[in-house]
């Protein structure tokens, strides 16, 4: 079972990934930094609570 400091480090980590891909996307899409930043900013926010409290959760089930 992961602790709590390993799911935030691989959220952390994750994030850093992810938030990537969706700032070049955004930024591929609207040709504009600013809102690709605001977009990527807003998905960071949301997603990492998201992610966490996903992956606890997932540390609950007991699979066989």
């Amino acid at each position: 079972m992961a602790t709590i400091n390993r799911s935030l480090a691989k959220t952390i980590s994750w994030r850093i990934i992810a938030t990537l891909d969706t700032f070049i996307i955004s930024l591929f899409i609207t040709k504009e930094l600013k809102i690709a930043g605001i977009i990527a900013t807003l998905e960071v926010l949301t997603k990492t609570f998201l992610y966490f409290f996903h992956e606890r959760m997932w540390n609950k089930i007991k699979l066989k």
